[in-house]
């Protein structure tokens, strides 16, 4: 679970309702189901223009790997890597075929399988670079949807706030009541930059950073099987791959 995510969120609800209370101001004035509709409908529908069914409806799903992704650990592949390597040079690649049930990530035992199945290097690196391809495209689509509703939510803010001063400017018969329908018609604007700011901005950034965490995990792998197949020193894989860390998180040399 996301920590961070979380901690975010409660900060920013926190900081939003402390500062109505603070303010002198009553909950239930900044509460208004028409706007929430406006903006959340309006954002949605403005999606669906954008995208097809299945990334818009899947998005929903991708912001739950907001809260319960977990990066992968770059120094525990990288051991398990340098550990496949140093029996691959000891007994052969063949004798990786007995550690396959020990290899839990996927990509890895994908890679070791194309190495032991006697791959040529090009075709290993062919298949496991378009296995990336297709992970990040599956990502860039759900974080694009996150970046349009960002970019939608305060665009409807604004159109729900029009709507109103023109209904309230409309009637205005009841000159008391202009300040409470100006107060209802900023609301949707508040929520729109709530949503964006608060919400679908920060989901879309944090489903970058998982992206690009994910793909340094497999480029680390790539290299890592095509040096295995290559029957490099597991010494020198270690080093290798290890430059891919900062220098306080590097895995320490294989004695």
């Amino acid at each position: 679970m996301d920590i961070g995510t979380i901690i975010g969120l409660i900060m920013c609800v926190v900081l939003i309702i402390g500062s109505i209370f603070v303010g002198g101001g009553s909950l239930s004035t900044f509460i208004d189901i028409p706007s929430v509709l406006v903006v959340g409908g309006g954002s949605v529908a403005a999606a669906l223009i954008c995208f097809p069914l299945g990334p818009v409806f899947g998005s929903f799903k991708v912001m739950l790997k907001v809260f319960l992704n977990k990066v992968e650990d770059v120094r525990t592949i990288i051991t398990q890597i340098v550990a496949l390597a140093e029996t691959a040079r000891r007994d052969g690649l063949l004798a990786l075929e007995s550690k396959m049930e020990e290899v839990k990530h996927p990509f890895i035992r994908m890679g070791i399988q194309l190495a032991i199945d006697g791959s040529p290097p090009e075709v290993i690196e062919d298949l496991l670079r378009t296995e990336v391809d297709s992970i990040a495209t599956r990502h860039g689509e759900g974080k694009a949807v996150m970046d349009q509703l960002g970019r939608f939510a305060p665009a409807y803010g604004m159109i729900g706030t029009l709507l109103g001063l023109v209904m309230m400017l409309s009637n205005m018969s009841d000159p008391s009541s202009i300040g409470a329908g100006m107060a209802v018609a900023l609301l949707t604007t508040l929520y729109g930059a709530v949503a964006s700011n608060c919400a679908f901005i920060p989901f879309a950034e944090k489903l970058a950073y998982y992206n690009k965490k994910e793909l340094l995990a497999r480029e680390i792998i790539i290299r890592g099987i095509l040096a295995i197949q290559s029957g490099e020193n597991p010494r020198v894989i270690q080093q290798k791959l290890s430059a891919f860390l900062p220098p306080k998180q590097r895995v320490q040399e294989a004695a």
